[in-house]
């Protein structure tokens, strides 16, 4: 039996018969689409659905002109984790056709399915010890983004990913964008490790928490650089370079659902940022917001060993809430409500300074 979310004709963006590469709705759909393919291109090959009568994951790109040329295989468990979009318009199909992207890397979620579950949790245990980076599938994901981007440009590349592809998404931007490549990103749904202060209502008890939070948060953010200070000194070594900082320049697309705990501290970690400006305790957050506290107690459990910052943390973003409501969290954490034409979006742009 076909599962009803599977199937692009049952619940795809059907509207989109001719993509504005100008009209963010337009572009958001396209890139969650993409994701979505490779959820259905997993299962795919989990139900055995081979072949142009089977196989349901094609008309997620195909009816968008894409073309799937290479999937992203886990090398623990052989699941499709990712894969590589080609865009080959037909004249006359689409606007501003110069804004479109070549290529679409996209990573989906975690498949709840006996062959994939297991190395799915793995992963999202790595995300919340910070250590995404450390795993083969991020190499595997990181050496197909480095090579695309090398052949085609980071202008003619966009990254794309929901939930855990999300993470995957940031991180292999945030990698490559400290090398001054600013690739577009398209991250829906994203984790952040946080305890859900945003699903408090009162909102003068959610800034003083948040406050507290970025005060402590800064002084051991202090007391770590100081050490890390002394012992430059004393080898003689010279200061590294800001890597939060190097990042201000990339806008990375965050899509978020209030609904959802997973993403909606994102909400919160920029909002609270303005207000500490507002203030006049910007120094503060400019320190806080570069760490978390559990990435902090995880940097003194490794001894120091772990010099990446956890995925969540960026100085910059174009935010997009759905600021409608969700019936249950499975529709606040859904990949298909990032195309549906009855939701309210709300964008926001935050910037570093």
């Amino acid at each position: 039996m076909i599962c009803e979310r599977d199937d692009f004709s049952l619940t795809g963006p059907l509207h989109l018969t001719s993509v504005d590469w100008a009209n963010e709705h337009h572009r958001r759909s396209v890139a969650a689409s993409l994701v979505q393919g490779i959820y259905v291109a997993e299962r795919d090959r989990q139900l055995q659905r081979e072949g142009p009568e089977l196989a349901l994951s094609p008309l997620w790109s195909e009816f968008f002109h894409f073309r799937l040329i290479r999937k992203l295989v886990d090398d623990a468990d052989f699941s499709i984790f990712g894969g590589i979009y080609e865009y080959k318009p037909s004249s006359g199909t689409v606007k501003s056709q110069e804004l479109s992207p070549r290529f679409v890397i996209a990573f989906r979620g975690t498949v709840n399915k006996a062959d994939s579950i297991s190395r799915d949790i793995e992963l999202d245990i790595h995300i919340i010890k910070n250590g995404l980076h450390t795993t083969t599938r991020f190499e595997i994901a990181m050496q197909a983004v480095r090579n695309m981007v090398a052949s085609v440009g980071c202008s003619n590349v966009w990254l794309a990913g929901h939930s855990l592809g999300a993470s995957m998404a940031l991180l292999t931007g945030k990698t490559v964008a400290r090398t001054g490549v600013l690739p577009e990103c398209f991250a829906f749904n994203p984790p952040f490790l946080s305890p859900p202060i945003e699903r408090i209502k009162d909102k003068r008890i959610k800034h003083g928490i948040r406050i507290a939070g970025s005060v402590i948060t800064a002084g051991l953010a202090l007391a770590k650089k100081a050490t890390q200070q002394v012992s430059q000194n004393h080898r003689a070594l010279p200061a590294p370079p800001d890597q939060f900082a190097a990042l201000s320049d990339w806008f990375p697309r965050l899509y978020v659902n209030p609904g959802d705990h997973l993403c909606s501290e994102f909400i919160g970690y920029f909002e609270h940022r303005n207000k500490m400006e507002e203030i006049g305790a910007g120094f503060v957050e400019r320190l806080a917001t570069q760490h978390s506290l559990g990435g902090l107690v995880m940097d003194v459990v490794s001894g120091g060993k772990n010099t990446e910052a956890p995925v969540h943390l960026i100085p910059t973003a174009v935010l997009t809430v759905n600021m409608s409501s969700s019936r249950d969290f499975k529709e606040a954490h859904g990949i298909h409500q990032w195309w549906r034409e009855d939701k309210i979006f709300d964008t926001k742009i935050y910037q570093y300074k």
